[in-house]
């Protein structure tokens, strides 16, 4: 899934295995999707806060509360299609 929204809540890093930086982005269809972007392979999105804007690709899976949105990163293992998070023109993979 490409798209772009703004953040609506920063949540808690997950720290258990690979550790991911958590946040729900709601886009244009009012959709509010959870990004899950992995903080051991890309790097972290310092000072990202609610009301900022991004945009993203990664692998988008259903769920009840609107989805969300992993493989924002590259793929080390050349298996997979990369991902990326860009954030105030800097680009996050």
């Amino acid at each position: 899934m490409k798209a772009s929204g703004i953040v609506i809540r920063v949540l808690a890093d997950d720290l258990k295995g690979s550790r991911h930086q958590k946040f729900v982005v709601r886009i244009k269809s009012g959709k509010e999707i959870l990004i899950v972007h992995n903080i051991d392979i890309a790097p972290r999105i310092n000072g990202l806060k609610k009301g900022d804007k991004i945009e993203f690709l990664g692998d988008y899976q259903w769920n009840s509360q609107g989805g969300m949105v992993h493989w924002t990163h590259a793929d080390p293992h050349q298996q997979h299609q990369s991902g990326w998070i860009k954030y105030h023109g800097e680009t996050y993979q």
